[in-house]
């Protein structure tokens, strides 16, 4: 459905503004007034990685008059791929100062601010509380049930997008005049059942692909034009090369949202399980290469996906997929006379992987905090991390 314009214009364009955003201006359904619009929004963009990169840079380019960024994290050498608001010479920067930068050499006439604390419970409705309109490219379950919830208590819009391999999906929410984001996803997935794209990987141009597509969104509610993604899932599949919308609903049984919660814990980051499982049973990456060091001759589990061991793995480590462990199907090939040591990528993973093998009966396997990333970086430096 049409909705009016979220923003109200600006007194006027200078000389130069109207040099620079001829091409929106002459467009009737944009012209001077929208252009006007734009100027005057405060958009807050949570995210400077995949989908805020190309969010950023068009909102930029469009005109929009404050930017807001939320990101703590800084450029790594793999966020390069896909990150293209960001270079080499970023690498080990603030990811919001290093967006800001490439901002001014794309529109100085936009008045950027960071954010550059972790989003939470506590400050969030803070850091919200200043703009018009917000746009959610996190890539975890809780951070997005946070964005939803805060925007719901101040009766903000906001697009969201979201990107997996070649897929992905966009959608406007705004409870005032539609579904939030606990209506098309009224629960989150178990833990480890939806991988992160650090866990199944993500094609690069896909994120230009969504993120254009939420500063479309973005334009259409600051100026008023258009139907926006309100009650509307679109979906991306990039290798069929097609693009197709579902219907969303407000669920009239969903629960009220009265105030923002513990969204790592409503998210569990780590299952219970996992979590009792790792507690007295994890050993550091360096701890690993003593045992290797003096000889104790553990049973090595790499429990990623084939892809990942691949590109890198710690030495003498066996190939058995986190799965075929939580399955039972693996179990078999565990030996009973060895110790038995798990790693992923990161922990998460191993820890499930963990609980699963203490439950059949190896009540001394322990898990690699940190994974193989732990041991590129403390124990052999060569070792590529991804």
């Amino acid at each position: 459905m049409s909705l009016p314009p979220l923003v109200e214009p600006a007194a006027e364009l200078t000389v130069d503004e109207v040099a620079r955003y001829s091409r929106h201006l002459i467009i009737p359904d944009v012209g001077v007034p929208g252009q006007k619009r734009l100027k005057n929004a405060k958009v807050l963009v949570v995210g400077a990685g995949g989908l805020g990169s190309p969010a950023l840079l068009y909102l930029a380019a469009a005109g929009v008059g404050t930017l807001g960024i939320v990101d703590f994290d800084v450029v790594d050498e793999s966020n390069l791929q896909r990150q293209v608001i960001h270079g080499v010479s970023d690498i080990g920067k603030s990811k919001a100062l290093s967006a800001k930068e490439s901002i001014a050499e794309i529109n100085p006439l936009v008045n950027v601010v960071l954010h550059t604390e972790r989003l939470d419970s506590d400050n969030a409705l803070d850091v919200f509380g200043p703009y018009d309109l917000i746009l959610d490219g996190t890539d975890n379950f809780a951070t997005r049930y946070l964005v939803n919830d805060a925007c719901v208590l101040l009766g903000k819009p906001y697009v969201w997008g979201s990107i997996y391999r070649f897929e992905g999906q966009v959608s406007v929410f705004w409870n005032e005049h539609g579904p939030n984001y606990r209506d098309l996803y009224p629960e989150p997935p178990p833990p480890g059942m939806v991988p992160s794209c650090a866990e199944g990987g993500v094609l690069g141009v896909l994120c230009a692909s969504i993120g254009s597509v939420m500063v479309t969104e973005a334009i259409k509610l600051i100026t008023g034009i258009g139907e926006p993604l309100l009650g509307r899932l679109m979906v991306y599949d990039a290798l069929e090369m097609s693009y197709r919308t579902i219907k969303v609903r407000k669920d009239p049984a969903g629960e009220p949202i009265t105030g923002l919660i513990d969204y790592e814990e409503f998210c569990g980051v780590v299952s219970d399980e996992a979590q009792r499982a790792a507690s007295g049973s994890t050993i550091t990456a360096t701890e690993l290469k003593e045992m290797l060091d003096a000889g104790k001759d553990p049973y090595l589990v790499d429990v990623r996906e084939p892809v990942e061991f691949e590109i890198v793995k710690i030495p003498g480590g066996v190939l058995i997929p986190k799965d075929r462990i939580l399955s039972g199907e693996a179990l078999a090939e565990l030996p009973q006379d060895k110790p038995l040591v798990l790693y992923c990528r990161s922990g998460v993973r191993s820890a499930e992987a963990l609980a699963a093998v203490k439950a059949a009966g190896f009540s001394d396997a322990v898990h690699v905090q940190g994974g193989v990333t732990a041991w590129a970086t403390q124990v052999d430096p060569s070792l590529p991390t991804y």
